[in-house]
C-alpha cells in the first residue's frame, strides 16, 4: 500500500493478522447497526481501507465513516475526495509514526471530526474529537472493555472481540 503525506510517498506492507483481525471485526461491529441499521440507527456508509485524496494528500485510512447526510452515496471511482466524518487507524510497528505523526495532522486539517487509534498489541482503544482544530481525548479503553464511544455511542461491543 501506498500513501503521500506532506509529499513523501510512504510504502508499507500489508499488516499482520492482528492488525487485519481487529481492522475486519470493528468494521463489522460498525457496519450493522450504522450502515446497515441492525439494532443501531443506521444513516452511514463505513468503509474498509479507502483511498482518500485530501488536497494534496493521499491516504488510506484502515476504515473510515461518512454520514450519508454529508455522503449519500459512495463516489464511483476509486477514491474520496470528501473527508470522512471519523477515521480509525489499527496501529502497527511499521506504521505508527505515519498514523501518529503525518495523518492525524492531515485529518485534522480536513475536519475529519472523530479519530480511533486500536492498538492490537496493547489491546487499547483511544477516541479523539477534532475542538478548534485540536486533538480532543474523549474516551479510552483497554482489554474486555466495552465501548460505547462518539460518534458510535448508540451501540456498544467489547473490545476483547478485537483479540483474536
Amino acid at each position: 500500500m501506498a500513501e503521500i503525506v506532506d509529499g513523501a510517498l510512504y510504502t508499507n506492507p500489508r499488516p499482520a493478522m492482528p492488525h487485519a483481525v481487529a481492522a475486519s471485526l470493528l468494521g463489522y461491529y460498525l457496519t450493522g447497526p450504522f450502515q446497515v441499521g441492525q439494532g443501531g440507527p443506521g444513516g452511514w456508509w463505513i468503509i474498509d481501507e479507502p483511498e482518500l485524496h485530501l488536497g494534496g494528500d493521499v491516504l488510506v485510512p484502515d476504515i473510515a465513516g461518512w454520514r450519508r447526510s454529508r455522503m449519500p452515496n459512495p463516489p464511483d471511482g476509486a477514491y474520496a475526495t470528501l473527508a470522512p466524518d471519523w477515521v480509525c487507524e489499527i496501529l502497527s510497528p511499521s506504521t505508527r509514526r505515519l498514523d501518529l505523526d503525518a495523518k492525524r495532522p492531515v485529518y485534522a486539517r480536513e475536519g475529519v471530526r472523530h479519530l480511533w487509534l486500536v492498538d492490537p498489541a496493547d489491546r487499547t482503544l483511544e477516541a479523539f474529537e477534532l475542538t478548534a482544530g485540536a486533538w480532543t481525548r474523549i474516551a479510552t479503553a483497554a482489554d474486555d472493555e466495552p465501548v460505547r464511544v462518539a460518534p458510535f455511542e448508540a451501540a456498544s461491543f467489547s473490545l476483547a472481540d478485537l483479540w483474536p
